[in-house]
């Protein structure tokens, strides 16, 4: 598991690793399932997967419904396969809940009904994405702390949560992990911060420049879909309420500053667990030992 911020050099770490012990790679980048949002969400390039087959990369539309769950059996069921040929996979990512599927399992949360649904979903459209948060500030400063902030449909799951059951959705996630029949070797990467935002920073720029403003135009019929409400597209198209468009300089600035607090939220969700061991990006040699030794 190759976990960290986004930026921090993760592809290219897990491409390093895939070919040292000749294995394939499974995305664990929930923003990079989508086929049509590519410059957005930093794609690795052909030139950068290096020939290594990588799994879970374009592999739906933004119309169509996904979870963590289906992901948790659709990456069994890759797992699976591969471990008959090799007995290593590297799975790479910094969409946590992701990862904690498929090495954990899926916490058991009860549903709620759709009336609870609706009602918190009319909340989002008429009062805006700032009061679903801060609701969810309220009752689950916990959750608060590791949730994507930008991800309305996790902020309604965890309203929806509590408003069924009266518990938090951060308290069903301490349950008992489900076994695996496979070893999980964490690694992290981390970045001192001012390093990490400048990369980050630079990120953008990189995007600008391969076309992210005709990405995010062509895009711009479907913004209300569930995908597109995430960072590089949403600061674009406005609040969920008027879709009024922001102005290019503007929303450039926006992502930076989004992308960095969710570089936050990332390292607040990995560093809680205890098996990540952390190295540098440029610590290749120290990762490979430590691989072979655990």
């Amino acid at each position: 598991m190759v976990v960290g911020p986004t930026a921090v050099g993760k592809t290219k770490l897990a491409v390093q690793l895939a070919k040292y012990f000749g294995c394939e790679i499974l995305s664990a980048d929930a923003r990079q399932f989508y086929k049509e949002m590519s410059v957005g969400t930093a794609k690795p390039t052909l030139n950068e997967m290096d020939g290594i087959p990588h799994h879970f990369i374009d592999h739906l539309s933004i119309h169509d419904a996904y979870s963590a769950g289906m992901y948790e059996k659709e990456a069994m069921t890759q797992l699976t396969s591969l471990f008959k040929k090799q007995n290593y996979a590297v799975l790479v990512g910094g969409s946590g809940l992701f990862i904690d599927a498929v090495c954990h399992g899926l916490d058991d949360i009860p549903k709620a009904t759709n009336q609870i649904r609706e009602e918190l979903n009319t909340a989002l459209n008429t009062k805006g994405l700032a009061y679903i948060q801060k609701q969810v500030k309220a009752i689950d400063p916990v959750y608060y702390k590791s949730v994507d902030l930008q991800n309305s449909r996790r902020l309604i799951r965890a309203l929806e949560v509590h408003a069924t059951t009266g518990k938090t959705i951060s308290s069903y996630q301490n349950k008992p992990k489900k076994p695996r029949d496979f070893d999980c070797i964490w690694v992290g990467l981390t970045l001192p911060r001012e390093t990490l935002y400048k990369r980050i920073n630079q990120r953008v720029e990189n995007m600008i420049e391969e076309g992210l403003k005709e990405e995010v135009d062509a895009l711009k019929p479907y913004q209300s879909l569930n995908p597109l409400r995430t960072v590089g597209y949403q600061e674009f198209y406005g609040s969920k309420i008027n879709h009024t468009p922001v102005p290019f300089d503007q929303a450039i600035e926006l992502i930076k500053r989004n992308s960095r607090r969710y570089a936050k939220r990332q390292l607040t969700w990995f560093r809680r667990n205890k098996d990540v061991k952390w190295f540098a990006p440029q610590e290749y040699k120290q990762v490979m030992q430590y691989v072979k030794e655990s």
